[in-house]
């Protein structure tokens, strides 16, 4: 690994790191060291690092902001590619905006909102990056990604790039093609918007915020949503109906605030968490004949 460490290096595309914790790249604070960590200082850089993993056959995983991750306590073997400043541009054209996938969700949101332009309202309050919003299809409050998306540019593991449309994108509930069918990194997003009242669209951000706040529990560390809900029913009405809300394992808790948020609660591990989420898919089996299935990605060393 330090050979390919210094080769990485030498490659001159960023910021490269070994056995970095991801705990300190996690909304939910918990997660082991990443063989070698990596933050592109730019598309291009990104490119050239993919062509070497490739070439190399090394394995690779791509993160965000870390807000729908749940990482072994084990770390992540290979390379960990880190989408951020480098990859944070923004470009607007009228309604319709060209934004790089490394770009906080929240911040696009707040400053789309200042210039009049609609769409992004149900993004307010979602700590993740751009391009781990349109990876899983991210949404709230009745929208989601795939309402406004018109392309995204995906960099796959081969090296390549292509521009996906809306319908090649294949989104479906918290998913899309790159879950499922080809595994790449968002490296931008077009989204069409629509022009606005500022006043409305701001006001509308304002109220979806002050709902998460008094609803989800974003004062503790969390990765968002733990279970997908198995409609008609919902995830957290049917773990509070259990009476499950506040329960604890090691430091790991589910939320009194939201049944669907486990908060690491104090020095929480990654099996704690593991346990809990298990824990709760037998509870809701039992009582209701419910399959809970997760909605937070679980990556890393088994």
């Amino acid at each position: 690994m330090d050979g390919l460490f210094t080769e990485i290096q030498d490659l001159n595309i960023g910021k490269v790191k070994r056995n970095e914790r991801l705990s300190q790249h996690t909304t939910m604070k918990i997660g082991g060291p990443a063989d070698i960590f990596i933050e592109p200082a730019s598309l291009e850089n990104i490119q050239k690092v993919m062509t070497f993993l490739k070439e190399w056959q090394i394995p690779w995983r791509a993160i965000g902001r870390g807000s729908n991750l749940l990482v072994s306590d084990k770390g992540i073997e290979g390379v960990v590619i880190k989408l951020s400043s480098g990859l944070d541009h923004l470009t607007i054209n009228d309604s319709k905006i060209t934004v790089g996938g490394g770009h906080s969700l929240v911040s696009l949101s707040t400053l789309i909102s200042k210039k009049g332009l609609s769409g992004l309202e149900f993004a307010s309050g979602i700590p993740g990056s751009v391009g781990g919003a349109v990876y899983m299809n991210a949404g709230a409050h009745g929208s989601d990604i795939s309402k406004i998306l018109t392309k995204a540019h995906i960099l796959f593991d081969d090296g390549s790039m292509e521009w996906l449309s809306n319908d090649e994108m294949e989104f479906t509930y918290r998913t899309s093609v790159l879950q499922k069918k080809r595994p790449g990194i968002v490296l931008e997003a077009e989204f069409q918007l629509t022009k606005g009242d500022k006043t409305a669209i701001v006001s509308q951000m304002q109220k979806n915020k002050d709902y998460r706040k008094q609803t989800q529990p974003w004062n503790f560390p969390c990765a968002g949503s733990i279970f997908r809900n198995p409609l008609p029913n919902y995830a957290g009405k049917l773990i509070e109906d259990a009476g499950l809300k506040g329960f604890q394992m090691g430091g790991a808790k589910i939320s009194e605030m939201h049944g669907n948020f486990i908060v690491n609660a104090g020095n929480a591990t990654a099996k704690d968490v593991l346990d809990l989420i298990q824990y709760i898919k037998d509870t809701i089996l039992n009582l209701y004949g419910i399959k809970m299935e997760t909605e937070v990605e679980i990556i890393g060393r088994a």
